[in-house]
């Protein structure tokens, strides 16, 4: 066996395998797989998709003994899709497929949360039945939609307050659903990346003069309210949320993220223990689609430089460690992601600024990841060509060698 010559330091004994609590579940080790979409659904009718066998294999091989996983992002309703292959939660036969996944996680003894998104304005309208694209304003993505459309020629309409709510419920309905008919644990909010909450965030795009705009207070006020409804349809040690203050994807730039985010989890801290969430996942700042680390971190210095209220002399002005210590007061755990690998995810958490790394790429291409770190094995590298779709599916999803599979292991 190739685990009695490790290659790597192994990480067996170190703070990541530990038992960590979140919520109701007590989990045996610290690395969770993180939500990435991989487009791999298979359709039920025009624009709604589904899970397929496929699915059920690539969440299967994964899963370990008390490991979380969150799935990638799931549709939430018909009209907030953004892209093909996306699996939803708001049909029948969504739920019954999910239903083969969970069941096929709980196998093996895993915890497994369906992560639900609005896309908001990240879609046009020829992926959503020809309607107009929501958002908090009428500012467009730049650039072109997945199925080659200039966001620019569908720019999305202002949400009424009415709509606003009505998409409260649509995430409240998908939460109940997903835990009650498709068998969850548990439900993350996404709240990140550019999709719709964070349009509602982000001071560059929230442009709005009502409750919902034009201060921190009113850009929080959606956010917080499908919070409130999720965790209220299931119960708040069921319901995560995923957060990114220093987001640049899909134009996304905030004037302050530090002070603002700040706001926003003092606020989550605040709420009610029936609606206080059971841990947020924040992406790292030195994370972007476009950017690499120093160009990212060096873009962020050149105007993020309010530091968060009580942050000490000498931390760095642009981290997450303020919001983990802020959300950590009222017992919300914190996940972190963004460039974690075997050299950085433990002292991420020894040091205190997280409960658990939350990996993605190196989870794509090793569906023995947790092994691998655990008993200090070579890693299968990843193919990011393959990372939204591929001909045929397996390619680049299921198709990755389990390590006792590798020549000369």
């Amino acid at each position: 066996m190739g685990s009695l010559n490790p290659l790597f330091p192994p990480l067996g004994d170190t703070i990541l395998f530990t038992p960590l609590s979140i919520g109701s579940l007590v989990l045996s080790h610290r690395i969770v797989q993180s939500p990435c979409t991989r487009m791999r659904g298979i359709p039920e009718l025009p624009g709604v998709w589904k899970c397929g066998p496929l699915m059920v294999e690539y969440y299967s091989q994964r899963a370990t003994p008390g490991g979380l996983q969150i799935t990638e992002a799931t549709n939430i309703s018909r009209l907030c899709c953004g892209y093909p292959g996306i699996p939803g939660v708001f049909t029948s036969g969504q739920l019954e497929a999910w239903k083969n996944v969970t069941d096929a996680v709980h196998a093996k003894g895993g915890y497994i949360f369906c992560q639900i998104w609005h896309v908001g304005r990240g879609t046009v309208p020829a992926l959503i039945e020809g309607h107009q694209t929501l958002s908090s304003s009428n500012i467009p993505i730049k650039g072109k939609a997945v199925n080659g459309n200039e966001y620019s020629d569908f720019p999305p309409r202002p949400m009424t307050v009415e709509e606003i709510q009505t998409v409260v419920g649509e995430f409240a309905e998908a939460a109940k659903a997903a835990v009650d008919v498709a068998g969850f644990d548990g439900v993350e909010i996404h709240g990140a990346n550019g999709y719709l909450l964070e349009q509602f965030l982000h001071d560059n795009i929230n442009t709005r003069t009502d409750e919902y705009g034009d201060s921190i207070a009113n850009r929080c006020r959606f956010p917080l309210e499908v919070i409130r409804a999720v965790t209220s349809a299931i119960g708040a040690g069921r319901v995560g949320i995923r957060l990114s203050p220093y987001n640049y994807y899909q134009d996304t730039r905030d004037s302050s993220p530090n002070t603002h985010w700040a706001y926003l989890c003092q606020e989550i801290a605040k709420l009610p223990e029936k609606n206080r969430v059971a841990y947020v996942h924040m992406v790292e700042p030195r994370f972007d689609e476009e950017l690499d680390e120093q160009g990212k971190m060096a873009a962020l210095a050149a105007y993020s430089k309010t530091p968060v209220a009580g942050t000490k002399t000498g931390e760095a002005v642009n981290s997450l460690v303020p919001f983990r210590k802020i959300l950590q007061k009222a017992g919300i755990k914190f996940l972190a992601a963004g460039g974690f690998g075997r050299e950085n995810a433990e002292a991420k958490v020894s040091s205190g600024a997280a409960d658990a790394v939350v990996m993605g790429r190196w989870f794509v291409s090793n569906p023995d990841l947790v092994r691998r770190l655990r008993e200090g094995l070579k890693l299968n590298p990843y193919d990011r060509s393959t990372f939204y779709g591929a001909d045929p599916p397996k390619n680049g999803y299921t198709d990755y060698p389990f390590f006792d599979e590798v020549e000369g292991a």
